[in-house]
């Protein structure tokens, strides 16, 4: 059987194939035979998530060759959905376009981070996911559909899952191109937390990185600028440049990360509560741990759905055993309101979602109305559904 792994190396599984899709006629073949085989599948782009969301012993469908600007109209375009995040910034620069906001990892194709939800920082920016306004996907039907605003079954595929089908093109709502200028400094936890409010409002991205044995975190602010961009490009804190060029930075450390997002009146309490456990009882952790913020939106799933959020991303080094320190952060996170990522560790099952999810079992109406026999449900995600 092939080996599926996902980027860290963490998440592995034997699949009964991995079916690398080039066209959308494959796409929607492929789903049909599954369903009508009774084999689950799973679509897979960069495999950047923490979550065992592909993970099965079914089909890995790849859909990372399905990749590019396919169409654009005003500041909106359709893109393949295998894109890599780092490929759409200058594909969509040459048409004058920009991702309203992006994380600060970019290697994760455009589907998976909007199946999930994942974001950048910023309290007036939403998540990628929010910035969905088309769908087009191979249902277990054998079908190529495409459901748009007008749609009722469009608001629970915004933030997917992959649950839906094999997502092929996505329309994304863009802005022109922009550029931005940031800037960073060091400082302690306390000082850093008191300054949080202020620069968060003061600056489009305000973020911080927490490092818990020297109590010492580096804050970066971001803000739009009409300057010329400086090249060669700065190290990661000083660059000036296009939005795809400055939002994102490298990553290379293979690690594990839980993440969860709180109303933002909970964040500064969140992290003191975050910071005091590491202290106490895990001191030998010297991953940083991340703060960032993000606007209130209207996505089913989101973990900002309807509230002001504060997102705290805590970290492990893949080859170490995270599930205690994570289990405890988890403890904390659930104490403060919190909703994990979708792309990250977490412990929850399907009952504990739905506490925390207000559009949970309407999600699953609509996923199962599409898929009634299960065929894009993996093993993971039968645990969890209601």
């Amino acid at each position: 059987m092939p080996r599926w792994q996902n980027w860290s190396g963490k998440l592995e599984s034997d699949a009964a194939a991995i079916h690398f899709i080039r066209s959308e006629a494959d796409a929607c073949a492929l789903a049909a035979k599954a369903a009508d085989d009774g084999v689950i599948v799973r679509g897979a782009g960069a495999t950047h998530s923490h979550a065992p969301l592909v993970q099965t012993q079914g089909i890995v469908a790849d859909l990372q060759a399905l990749s590019g600007v396919i169409s654009t109209e005003g500041n909106s375009a359709w893109v393949w959905a295998g894109s890599r995040i780092f490929a759409l910034g200058p594909a969509l620069h040459q048409a004058g376009l920009a991702l309203h906001n992006q994380g600060d990892i970019d290697q994760q194709a455009i589907a998976g981070a909007t199946a999930t939800g994942t974001h950048g920082t910023g309290p007036g920016l939403k998540n990628l996911s929010a910035a969905v306004r088309g769908v087009t996907l191979a249902t277990a039907a054998g079908e190529l559909r495409t459901f748009t605003e007008a749609d009722d079954e469009f608001q629970a595929m915004r933030q997917h899952l992959g649950a839906f089908g094999l997502v092929t093109r996505l329309l994304l709502d863009l802005e022109p191109a922009y550029k931005l200028r940031e800037e960073t400094f060091e400082a302690d936890l306390d000082a850093l937390l008191d300054l949080s409010r202020t620069l968060s409002a003061k600056h489009r991205h305000f973020e911080f990185f927490w490092y818990p044995q020297t109590n010492k975190g580096r804050a970066k602010t971001i803000d739009r600028t009409d300057q010329d961009p400086e090249y060669p490009l700065a190290t990661e804190g000083s660059r000036c440049a296009w939005s795809y060029e400055v939002l994102p930075n490298h990553r290379p450390h293979r690690h594990t990360e839980m993440e969860y997002s709180v109303p933002a009146d909970n964040g500064i309490g969140c992290m003191q509560d975050i910071a005091h456990l590491l202290r106490t009882q895990f001191p030998d952790i010297s991953w940083p741990v991340e703060y960032r913020t993000l606007a209130a939106d209207d996505v089913w799933l989101s973990s900002a759905y309807k509230r002001p959020t504060v997102t705290v991303s805590v970290h492990q080094d893949v080859r170490l055993d995270d599930e205690p320190y994570f289990r405890a952060c988890e403890d904390i996170f659930l104490s403060h309101g919190g909703r994990p990522h979708w792309g990250k560790v977490n412990y929850l099952d399907g009952e504990q979602l739905a506490t925390r999810h207000a559009k949970w079992s309407d999600w699953w109406h609509v996923r199962d109305q599409l898929d009634p026999k299960g065929t894009f449900i993996n093993e993971y995600m039968r645990t969890i559904r209601p």
